[in-house]
This record gives C-alpha cells, structure tokens and sequence, in this order.
C-alpha cells in the first residue's frame, strides 16, 4: 500500500530540480510532505507519452493500492507527432484505469510551453499554442465527467515568472517544483 502514486513523464519525474545524486526531486515528494503521507511510489519518466503510460505505468500498478494518484503526463504528446485521437483515448484510458472507489485521482493541466521555447520560429510557436489550448479544454472536460481533480497549472501565476522555469524552458526550476507542490497539496486538502 502506499500513500500516493503518481505515473507520468519528466514532469512527474522532477526534472529541472537535480537532486545531486543522479536523480530528481520535484513536486511529488513536496506534495506527499504537506499532506503527511508515506510511502511514495512515482513513476514518472523522462520522454513519456500517454501511450508509455498505458502500455507500461498502467499495467505497473494493476495492482497497487493506494488512496491518492497523480497523473502528470501529455506535454510530450503535444510536441512530438501529435494525433489528437489517440492523446484523447489514451487520456480516457488512463483514468479510467486508475480509479477506484476511495481513490482521489488528480492532474494537472499544461501551461504554455511552447511560450517558453527559445528559438522556437514563430509559426511552429503558433501550431504548439493551438494544441495546447485543445488538450487543456478536452482535459477540463474530461476531468469534469471522471471526477478528476485538476490543477490548472495554465492559469497559475507561476507560470508567468521565468524564476519558476528551468533554462530549457519546459521544466520547472527547484523553485518552480516547490510552488507546484505546495499548490497541489493546498488543493487536495
């Protein structure tokens, strides 16, 4: 049994905030402190789309218990080969996978990457945009119909300040990761 769960990619994962041993720190364990849980498991990985997550994170907690699950993944999705159809599926299947009766699932939606890219040429900027304001209405939507609490980490005043931004502009900095998780952990509670 553990305390919370979260699958994911990077951002899950903590990049932006070296843990100076090889690893990461990030939001996660912030979130699990502030709401007094043990027994962390985050599966978070760097590159992961919503397809790695229902081939490989889903069937890796089948069987796990646990009262409260993270999910953080799609940004990937977004900036690669993009097919809306599968983002969407892979989405629904993800969180009907992980709830439960008893379980509080929750996520976040995605802030403006594509804003933060240095060299990004406009037009590609504009593309990027589009999908994100597409994934975050089919994500408000979804959470709605499922239950899901959202971060709506778009919207954060966060979001705005580069101190809260690693350098290549699509992780949070240490910073960053400890507002997340303090905003995070003000929201579940």
């Amino acid at each position: 049994m553990y305390g919370l769960v979260v699958i994911g990619d990077s951002f899950a994962e903590g990049r932006g905030e070296p843990d100076g041993e090889g690893g990461f720190v990030g939001w996660v364990p912030r979130v699990a402190h502030r709401l007094g849980v043990r027994d962390v498991l985050n599966l978070g990985a760097f590159g992961a789309t919503t397809q790695d997550v229902v081939d490989k994170q889903l069937p890796a907690i089948a069987d796990v218990e646990t009262p409260l699950l993270g999910v953080a993944v799609g940004g990937n999705d977004l900036v690669r080969a993009y097919d809306p159809d599968g983002f969407r599926r892979n989405l629904e299947t993800i969180f009907d996978a992980v709830a439960a009766p008893g379980r509080r699932v929750f996520t976040h939606d995605y802030p403006d990457i594509p804003g933060k890219l240095p060299g990004l040429p406009e037009e590609h900027r504009a593309l990027l945009r589009t999908r994100f304001v597409e994934a975050n209405d089919f994500l408000a939507a979804l959470c709605a119909e499922r239950g899901v609490v959202r971060y709506e980490l778009s919207t954060a005043p966060l979001c705005a300040d580069p101190d809260m931004w690693y350098p290549d502009g699509i992780h949070p900095s240490a910073l960053g990761h400890r507002t997340i998780g303090s905003e995070i952990a003000a929201l579940l509670s």
